[in-house]
């Protein structure tokens, strides 16, 4: 049997980190334990993390319990979404039919093939839905969009065999993390201007109090000796939500993705959230010298010695 691809992500997803996973790797603790991402998405810091063999266990969870039986699904019954896959056309029509369908109704395989499809094949790689949770993006305007990735697919379901999937809102993974572990945050992003919202992943929303919520279980889990890294839009909003001693914020740039004018496209600054040091150098200094690894340890260590 010929050697299988490198995993790569298999939905489009609005905020997905791709274009960012050079500049997440250069942050990432230079050693952890289990790697937990409570907004899984497409996975991108996943799947870059696996194909650079950085990943010795991993936990991977989301709200959306459609994205998670999709995960579930090619990680268990891969041949069988790559035939459901493979008997959809893509035509217009045809989009519409499937996307009226009650995803509840069908089997996991075809839950999946349906998730993916319309992924592929709806304006601009979005998913969105309406307040009843129903999805609502029209079709797009793609003349041969991959939908069917036989290779990718499979790729995908190996590198997902001994990974721990989960449908569970993000801050129940206070009662999975432990210290040593690092655990990744990818949460809507809190928008940049009064029409840049792109939160409506499920019927509810991300608003103000659940950024607020998330930067309360961040301070959590730091004291609990767990390596945090947190996205999220370069605003006076989230950048008072961190301001805090177990905190420190970078700068990254990133392009702007998802815009219906191509004019306003480019880079734009995003903000990377750790509680330790993001220097990698200054990482493995402080573990050599088995000096405090965490923002808030070393801060309180200065204090203590000047």
């Amino acid at each position: 049997m010929s050697r299988l691809p490198v995993p790569r992500p298999f939905l489009k997803w609005a905020g997905g980190k791709t274009q960012l996973a050079d500049a997440l790797l250069e942050r990432k603790p230079v050693c952890f334990n289990t790697y937990h991402e409570p907004f899984v998405g497409s996975g991108a810091l996943f799947f870059r993390l696996y194909r650079e063999n950085h990943i010795r266990r991993a936990i991977l969870s989301d709200i959306n319990a459609e994205l998670i039986d999709t995960y579930l699904a090619i990680r268990d019954h891969v041949a069988e979404v790559i035939r459901v896959l493979s008997e959809f056309p893509h035509d217009k029509e045809f989009y519409y039919e499937v996307r009226r369908k009650d995803p509840w109704k069908l089997r996991l395989s075809e839950r999946a093939a349906r998730m993916i499809y319309l992924n592929k094949t709806g304006y601009n790689g979005l998913y969105r839905v309406n307040r009843k949770g129903q999805f609502n993006v029209p079709f797009g305007r793609y003349k041969s969009p991959k939908y069917l990735d036989r290779d990718n697919l499979w790729a995908v379901s190996q590198a997902l065999q001994n990974v721990e999937i989960l449908c569970a809102a993000f801050d129940t993974v206070i009662d999975r993390a432990e210290p040593g572990d690092w655990v990744y945050f990818d949460p809507p992003y809190v928008p940049v201007s009064p029409t840049a919202n792109f939160t409506s992943y499920y019927a509810n929303g991300f608003g103000l109090q659940d950024q607020e919520r998330l930067r309360d279980i961040c301070m959590k889990l730091s004291k609990n000796n767990v390596y945090i890294m947190v996205s999220n839009s370069d605003t006076p909003t989230v950048r008072s939500l961190y301001q805090s001693e177990y905190f420190a914020i970078d700068e990254v740039l990133a392009n702007r993705a998802i815009n219906c004018n191509g004019a306003k496209r480019g880079k734009i600054t995003e903000l990377v959230i750790t509680n330790y040091s993001a220097n990698g150098a200054i990482q493995s200094q402080l573990l050599e010298q088995q000096a405090p690894y965490r923002i808030f340890e070393q801060r309180h260590l200065t204090r203590a010695c000047t």
